[in-house]
């Protein structure tokens, strides 16, 4: 495969189109590739299901902030260059940022005027045929048992705006590597190790799925349904492949991280509350923090073999 084209050339719109430096493209396929090589084992499916040209957005599951790199490698092996939607704050660091920039990955502007850039030359990169990364969680899953989160609507919102294919994947392994630091420490992410894992060599388990189809949605306002059932689609699709990795029947409903954020701020009211109105009414409050709060464990799900065994009996979507 060509490490890198001849980038830059104008748009129909007349702007500059996705640009990159061949050199820089080549210098990290000349390291990564042998390390990673090294590094890991692999266990690869689905990579004829990654077309060979073309824009086309890769939407995948985030368990580890070293499966961008897993990723990424089979996304190369599979015909495609991986461009990535990274952080602003990342292309303002030495070296890292000249590598983001040489390699053309796109900065992502949270909380700020500049956020549509990111979208803007996203679609962009689609139209010069580039190979899109998207986590449509937003960030490592917050799932005790690691399973996908509710998705942003960013890929739906790109695939629909641009007509580029959104091809599923799911990767499983990373999390043995380099657990991801953050979240409840329950569950499976509670059974693992901190730190970074090398040895013994780990397997990266990636699988790429058939494109979800979106054509329901072609013609339909980006409303808000739209781009959530959407969504719900491609999230779906990412789920029902880690499931086959891991063997497991997925959860019934993702969890939604933001439902749960919500659930602890009620109930810290509700304590706060309870406090502020003196004993008598502190047990009410505290009754109703302590409800408030039992349902968190729910949203989250129980970790275990019981576990596994509950969601199989259920009727059935970047801080990196």
């Amino acid at each position: 495969m060509s490490a890198a084209k001849q980038g830059g050339a104008p748009s129909q719109e007349g702007r500059p189109g996705h640009r990159y430096s061949p050199g820089w493209r080549m210098l990290t396929i000349v390291i990564l590739r042998p390390l990673l090589f090294g590094l890991l084992k692999r266990d690869w499916r689905g990579r004829g299901n990654v077309p060979r040209k073309g824009g086309v957005i890769i939407a995948a599951n985030h368990i580890s902030e070293s499966d961008p790199l897993a990723l990424a490698h089979f996304v190369y092996e599979s015909g495609r260059y991986p461009v990535y939607l990274a952080k602003s704050t990342l292309f303002d660091v030495r070296f890292i940022g000249a590598v983001l920039r040489g390699t053309g990955q796109i900065p992502v502007y949270r909380d700020s005027a500049d956020a549509a850039l990111a979208l803007r030359d996203a679609a962009q990169a689609l139209r010069d045929g580039e190979c899109l990364m998207f986590y449509p969680e937003g960030s490592c899953t917050r799932d005790p048992e690691l399973w996908p989160m509710t998705g942003q609507t960013g890929a739906a919102r790109m695939a629909l705006t641009t007509g580029a294919k959104v091809v599923p994947v799911a990767s499983w392994g990373a999390h043995e590597l380099m657990p991801y630091k953050k979240g409840e420490q329950t569950g499976l992410r509670g059974s693992l190790k901190k730190g970074f894992h090398p040895l013994p060599r780990k397997t990266m388990q990636v699988v790429a799925g058939p494109p979800v189809d979106l054509s329901k949605y072609e013609g339909l306002p980006l409303d808000r349904d739209t781009l959530r059932a959407a969504t719900d689609d491609i999230m779906a699709a990412i789920t029902a492949l880690l499931g086959e990795l891991r063997g497991q029947e997925p959860p019934a409903e993702p969890y939604d991280h933001h439902k749960v954020l919500e659930e602890r701020r009620r109930a810290a009211e509700a304590a706060e509350a309870g406090r502020a109105a003196g004993p008598a009414e502190a047990g009410r409050a505290g009754g109703a923090a302590g409800a408030a709060k039992g349902a968190v464990p729910e949203q989250a799900r129980p970790a275990g073999p019981e576990a596994a065994g509950q969601r199989a009996a259920e009727p059935k979507a970047a801080d990196s």
